[in-house]
């Protein structure tokens, strides 16, 4: 039976490497909120509105591509318990076994990780968005750790 694989992670934890991981190993569909929104450019103000969007359509196509018989992957950290919890019911009440990876990437490795995008973010090699410190902490704030028991893997990178 297909199933809904979920990404939790830190920005520039390594999740987009990990997802690759996943689908070298077993076919699965990737839908990447970070993939769409860089494709569409800066998004500003309405990044969080815009990126909330992204998120209720890929359930719905996760969905569809489950009825297909096609495992899924969603990639883009499930920050908050809330929407970990809310993302956990969203796929169980609809009979979806899900399943959730947890990239626990060691501090020392994970700065290591954000100063190699930010360098290839200012060489023009990643799309991606710049971490600066005020960003960086902003986002240490958002970021709430799983438990082991809301994880069926605990991920950790040793890269």
């Amino acid at each position: 039976m297909p199933k809904v694989i979920l990404i939790c992670g830190k920005i520039a934890s390594g999740k987009s490497w990990y997802c690759r991981s996943l689908m070298e190993k077993s076919p699965a569909v990737l839908l990447s909120v970070d993939e769409l929104t860089l494709r569409m450019g800066p998004l500003g103000e309405e990044h969080d509105r815009i990126t909330q969007a992204i998120q209720s359509y890929f359930f719905d196509k996760a969905l569809e591509i489950i009825a297909g018989g096609t495992d899924i992957i969603l990639d883009w950290g499930f920050w908050t318990q809330a929407g970990r919890r809310e993302a956990e019911e969203f796929f169980r009440s609809r009979g979806v076994i899900t399943q959730w990876h947890y990239i626990d990437v060691p501090d020392k490795l994970w700065r290591e990780n954000i100063a190699r995008r930010n360098a290839a973010v200012l060489a023009g090699e990643d799309p991606s968005y710049y971490v600066d410190e005020g960003l960086l902490a902003k986002l240490q704030s958002l970021f709430q750790q799983p438990s082991p028991a809301e994880m069926d893997i605990w991920y950790t990178p040793s890269y």
